[in-house]
């Protein structure tokens, strides 16, 4: 049983692939991927096939965090759909075979961009992919929950109102210091937040460009990762998500297009892919979209706090840059709150 986020018992998960695997064949090359703070995922390599490995990291953990087994039903009911998702093979619940749960889905080849500059990729190109993340986000936020079965992913009622409470209490479990301007965002969010409009749709929860696999020399997006955050909620918090990632500054750090020279790059305006979601989705336009974004922003510094937390308490999955990431928090927390005073 492997006892800490780094390593994995190799030869029990040979031992549990072997007999619940169809197909499943040794010998077995296990390695780590280092990217990604919440739930510890390896690749599997064999000689038929590269499967990967995706745990909830053994220890105490805040209730609801790292859920695995919602990251694989989600994901095995959008098989076949207009969404992009590795083929899921099976859930072990069974803490007894590693020390926590797993589940086990291909592993897709292609293309991972960290940040939207896309080295080396033409001007088109990143237009292209940039475009495509805005069809995939459409196409999410048009699945029909209950065709495919996901009705109950997510409870009814206002998602914002049961998300800002959610990680209000999440954020307050793994506070580590106070931070005015997250004290106030968290009652700005509380007290401004608008009208439920009837939207529920499966949402992401962390839509990212770095959150998928694109085609090895085309745009198509293969598949999208990191389900963790899925639910059944309001699609504007997936949109606001994407352009509060680009709001922030360029580089492997911020990962955002702060500073770049968007025409040049090929790149869209914020509000260029707002009205290209929107038209997609036959909406015609959206009203305070700041609330949405200071949500967005307020929900990563909660994100990032547990991160934080989970550092200091030993048992992130990258501990060093658990400590790193840790120092955004305040920063996150100043966008939100001025994101929610522009409206």
């Amino acid at each position: 049983m492997s006892a800490d986020t780094q390593t994995l018992d190799e030869a029990a998960v040979r031992g549990y692939l072997s007999q619940n695997l169809e197909g499943f064949e040794g010998p077995m090359e296990v390695t780590k991927f280092q990217t990604g703070q919440s739930n510890p995922t390896f690749m599997l390599k064999t000689p038929a096939h590269n499967y990967v490995l995706r745990r909830k990291p053994p220890g105490i953990l805040l209730k609801s965090a790292h859920a695995v087994d919602r990251e694989f039903r989600v994901q095995k009911a959008l098989e076949g759909s207009d969404v992009p998702v590795s083929k899921m093979h099976l859930l072990c619940e069974d803490d007894s075979v590693i020390g926590s749960m797993f589940y086990i889905m291909d592993h897709v080849p292609g293309r991972n961009f960290n940040e939207p500059a896309m080295e080396g990729v033409s001007p088109e190109d990143r237009g292209g992919i940039i475009d495509e993340m805005g069809r995939v986000l459409a196409a999410l936020h048009e699945v029909d929950i209950k065709a495919v079965g996901l009705a109950d992913y997510g409870p009814d009622g206002n998602y914002f109102e049961r998300q800002v409470g959610r990680w209000s209490k999440q954020y307050r479990a793994s506070e580590t210091q106070t931070i005015p301007a997250m004290d106030e965002l968290m009652i700005g969010l509380d007290e401004q937040r608008p009208e439920d409009d009837g939207q529920r749709t499966l949402v992401h929860g962390d839509y990212r460009l770095d959150n998928m696999i694109f085609d090895a020399t085309g745009t198509q997006c293969r598949a999208i990762l990191d389900w963790e955050l899925s639910t059944i909620g309001h699609p504007f918090a997936d949109l606001a998500g994407v352009i509060m990632q680009w709001q922030l500054p360029a580089g492997t750090e911020g990962r955002g297009m702060g500073g770049l020279d968007r025409t040049a790059l090929g790149l869209p305006t914020d509000q260029a892919f707002i009205e290209a979601y929107c038209k997609r989705r036959n909406l015609a336009g959206i009203d305070n979209f700041g609330y949405y974004l200071g949500f967005c922003f307020f929900r990563m510094a909660g994100i990032i706090q547990g991160v934080l937390k989970r550092g200091l308490d030993g048992n992130a999955s990258n501990p060093e840059r658990a400590l790193k990431l840790g120092e955004f928090v305040p920063v996150f927390a100043q966008h939100g709150l001025n994101a929610l005073k522009r409206g």
